[in-house]
């Protein structure tokens, strides 16, 4: 079954039990409610015309002038003489008095209901004044008129109910349709997700949390897209990465089986292939190590960092490259800084920034280290020619690499690092005038 009706369904179920004990409640209620405010209008109608009578008729001598004062009063009603356990005077006929006063206690002034066969009325008593008459006038209601008006009620209220049902679950179909077909668009882009149909994944109109997860899917398949155009990428740089050294090992080593270099040539051939293998192992083994660094297995030994001893390390490793390159080396590190990682692990990513900073930057690097919004920041700049545009959202990507770039995967590698130690890592333009890397970590 789809949502929608499932949706549909529920609703309209939890409707028809709060409809049913809300009825079952009213219906129970009504008919006490009417008895009482039977009751008690009873009780005024029957305290006015006590009240006349004890003004006009003062003695029992006078219960014939009671009769007849009764009988011009449009209400069904008795004069019942309490001492004597009798009634003097009923506008009710004959028959229906005498079965009253057989089947209910008269004297039992608790009783508000009587029965006479199938009929039921409802009683109000009122004393009349002076109590020492003993008289006391009783009037009564059918109950089968309350009844008649509580089935009307109930009726009513049937209507009323039926029509706001109808209401509701209108209301229900449209807001559950205005749920559900933001779903179902959303199944059709998730499906084109599957297909990696990614160009043709379009976002969705929608709101609250389902906007929430049709922006995640969105943004999902845009990062699919990225990662597999980028794993594309990969395999085609890293062909061309390892087929260029092997294809000139392999050449030299022909022309070295061959016997067709001279003895010179050969020495110069086989200190190519010396550089050529070691570049492989270096591609190789930076390969293996950002494919560990991506997949987390290797392990963090998390330990408190002082950065100033942090940055003396990188600048004494850099110093013999930036001398042979003539880069000078500066830093400037605010005392009592510190962060939370594995220091051989983020000296290894400042390091391939600063080595890629000197050969890149034409005389000056220089190394910062702050605080800033409640953040240490490590920055990393050089004066070099700085990082094209074209190059700037790729330039972490792997075998990504400018002018004077080694194999392209250093940057790689201090991005993995760095994220893996819970940082951020940014590149932009120094104000220097080369590339600039921000480095943000938090203080715990």
């Amino acid at each position: 079954m789809k949502l929608q009706y499932q949706l549909n369904a529920a609703f309209t179920a939890l409707l028809l039990i709060i409809m049913a004990v809300t009825f079952y409640v009213v219906y129970s209620l009504i008919l006490n409610l009417l008895i009482q405010d039977e009751q008690r209008q009873l009780e005024q109608k029957g305290e006015i015309i006590v009240s006349v009578l004890d003004e006009a008729f003062i003695s029992r001598e006078n219960i014939r002038g009671f009769n007849e004062f009764l009988q011009e009063q449009d209400l069904q009603l008795f004069l019942y003489d309490r001492g004597q356990n009798m009634v003097h005077f009923s506008t009710l006929p004959t028959s229906v008095v005498t079965g009253l006063f057989m089947n209910n206690d008269f004297s039992n002034p608790n009783e508000e209901l009587w029965e006479y066969g199938n009929e039921k009325y409802v009683t109000s008593r009122i004393l009349i004044v002076p109590q020492s008459l003993g008289l006391e006038l009783i009037l009564l209601t059918p109950l089968q008129d309350l009844q008649i008006v509580q089935q009307d009620f109930i009726v009513r209220m049937l209507i009323v109910f039926l029509i706001g049902a109808l209401v509701a679950i209108g209301l229900s179909y449209f807001l559950t349709r205005k749920l559900v077909t933001p779903l179902t668009r959303l199944k059709y882009q998730l499906k084109k997700i599957e297909n990696r149909d990614f160009d043709e994944v379009e976002p969705i109109q929608a709101s609250g949390e389902v906007k929430e997860v049709a922006q995640s899917v969105y943004d999902m398949a845009n990062e699919l897209q990225r990662y597999i155009s980028t794993q594309r990428t990969f395999f085609q740089n890293a062909s061309h990465e390892l087929k260029t050294p092997l294809m000139t090992i392999q050449g030299y080593a022909e022309g070295i089986k061959e016997k067709i270099f001279e003895a010179e040539e050969e020495e110069k051939g086989l200190e190519v292939i010396v550089s050529e293998v070691n570049r492989l192992k270096k591609i190789i083994n930076e390969m293996i190590l950002l494919a560990k660094l991506e997949s987390e297995e290797i392990s963090y030994h998390q330990e408190k960092i002082a950065l100033t001893d942090l940055i003396n390390k990188v600048m004494e490793r850099a110093l013999p490259i930036a001398t042979e390159k003539g880069v000078t080396l500066q830093q400037q590190v605010e005392e009592q800084l510190y962060l939370i990682g594995d220091e051989e692990r983020i000296l290894r990513a400042l390091l391939n920034l600063t080595f890629n900073g000197v050969r890149h930057g034409h005389s000056q690097l220089l190394i910062t280290a702050q605080e800033s919004n409640g953040q240490v920041q490590i920055i990393i700049e050089d004066d070099g020619e700085g990082i094209s545009e074209e190059l700037m959202p790729h330039i972490f990507h792997r075998f990504v690499k400018g002018k004077n770039g080694e194999t392209g995967l250093g940057l790689a590698i201090a991005r993995a690092i760095i994220e893996q130690s819970n940082g951020k890592i940014e590149a932009s333009r120094s104000n220097l005038g080369g590339a600039k890397f921000t480095l943000s970590f938090t203080r715990d």
